[in-house]
């Protein structure tokens, strides 16, 4: 299309790709077993997807109760990494069993937490941020290019006030701002966003997420500029906690598939999920298309000139107006965030916030089908492998995290019974490789031909 601009960096995303990773999923249940059938203290952490990871940081979270001190996910490695504070070895061990990289850190949740509140209460500036970053064990404050003279003064005395080894302050060369613009994709009000994912609203009809400020700032929206509208907001919220809106189909028979239309390419989404620090993403946006990146920071707190919006997703994917409300997603089809905003753009980078997906549903009320359709059809079939699998992994994991004895044993019986659902999900895969006609195949691993591929 005219209005896309030349390619940045080269973004590959390989939908069928996880069919390998499905099958070493079923050999993770005794991955940390000795012969004499006692749990190994000193075991290896396991190789996990990001989704899998996010998962088990819960466990453990819960499992470590004040000992937590947040996770990240290392992708070269595949680990989960685990902050520990404290000196507690019994949680030390539990964490290791089940599958952890454990990490001793300084910093406790607790004093991050109020260290955020220290910065929302005395500094919440205009073209500031700010998000706990579990890999440094701190948390990253940024401020734009417009935070000058007293502002600035305000921003820097605050975080030298947190004490030392608390946050880092760092600029940003480009103005935090939400990214929506006049041009192509949804369209209301003069301006232009674009659609997250389809989804089904709590009284069943067709409904999309886009961001909230696109919610507000126009209650009808068309899929062609100066069209006849195509859905109508029903709910809305921007500013304040998240930037996120509901829209409604006109039309209830409107048929809306779990998908993205990645440059022309149809990735099924077949769930939402909770991110976790070190994911590689891609954001689908109506202005700049398929781009890539790594999740950086949870829970961030962003100072737009429209107002204070909290609980966003941080990262350094690229994105520009007009890519507003778009999707943000994993190649193995999870819906994660829709853009909200940040600075820069995909000439220079910069930082991009998105709006938690998981929180959006709960909040508005809907749900993510997870039916996608067309063309990676096959690439679906293989994820139903994937996702019998892991819950043979996720059995296994539940009798690491919990007490030794009985429920040992019944992390091991649940950890069977998902190895068998991974063999029929197996089965599926080869029969969507053979409805999808550029699927993902069958789930011997290797090259999928209908990969993504775009330069941004």
């Amino acid at each position: 299309m005219s209005h896309k601009r030349i390619p940045k960096r080269k973004a590959v995303l390989a939908v069928g790709g996880v069919a390998a990773l499905g099958a070493a999923a079923l050999l993770l249940p005794n991955a940390n077993a000795s012969q004499d059938g006692t749990a190994d203290t000193k075991a290896a952490p396991r190789t996990l997807r990001a989704a899998d990871a996010s998962d088990l940081a819960a466990r453990l979270s819960g499992l470590l109760g004040d000992a937590f001190a947040g996770s990240y996910y290392d992708a070269d490695r595949q680990q989960l990494v685990v902050n520990v504070v404290g000196d507690n070895n019994q949680l030390v061990v539990q964490a290791k069993k089940a599958g952890a990289a454990v990490r001793e850190v300084d910093n406790s949740t607790t004093e991050l937490e109020a260290a955020a509140r220290t910065l929302k209460s005395e500094a919440t500036i205009p073209g500031t941020a700010w998000a706990v970053d579990p890999r440094s064990n701190k948390i990253l404050v940024t401020a734009d290019s417009t935070v000058a003279g007293g502002d600035w003064d305000t921003l820097e005395s605050t975080v030298r006030e947190l004490g030392p080894g608390m946050a880092t302050l760092r600029r940003s060369t480009g103005t935090f701002k939400t990214f929506a613009s006049g041009g192509d994709a949804i369209f209301g009000g003069g301006a232009r966003c674009s659609l997250g994912f389809n989804v089904t609203a709590g009284d069943g009809t067709p409904a999309f997420l886009t961001a909230g400020h696109c919610g507000v700032a126009a209650a009808q929206w068309s899929d062609t500029q100066g069209g006849a509208p195509i859905g109508t907001v029903d709910q809305a919220v921007f500013p304040g906690q998240g930037d996120f809106a509901l829209v409604k189909y006109d039309d209830p028979a409107t048929e809306a598939p779990s998908e993205v239309n990645a440059e022309g390419r149809r990735v099924p989404i077949l769930q939402a999920a909770e991110a976790a620090v070190g994911q590689q993403v891609f954001r689908m946006g109506s202005t700049t298309g398929l781009a890539d990146g790594t999740i950086t920071g949870l829970d961030a707190t962003v100072n737009y000139p429209e107002g204070t919006v909290t609980g966003l997703i941080q990262t350094n994917v690229c994105a520009e107006p007009g890519d507003s409300g778009g999707a943000m997603f994993t190649q193995d089809g999870l819906a994660l965030g829709l853009t909200s905003g940040g600075s820069g753009d995909c000439t220079v980078g910069g930082e991009t916030f998105f709006q938690p997906v998981t929180t959006a549903l709960e909040a508005v009320g809907a749900t993510l089908d997870g039916t996608g359709t067309g063309d990676a059809a096959g690439a679906g079939g293989a994820d139903d492998g994937t996702g019998g699998a892991e819950e043979g992994a996720g059995g296994a994991e539940d009798g690491a995290v919990g007490e030794q004895g009985a429920e040992d044993q019944q992390g091991a019986g649940d950890g069977e019974q998902g190895a068998g659902n991974g063999q029929q999900g197996a089965g599926n895969a080869e029969q969507g490789a053979g409805n999808g006609q550029q699927g993902a195949g069958d789930q011997t691993g290797g090259t999928d031909e209908s990969g993504l591929t775009e330069t941004h």
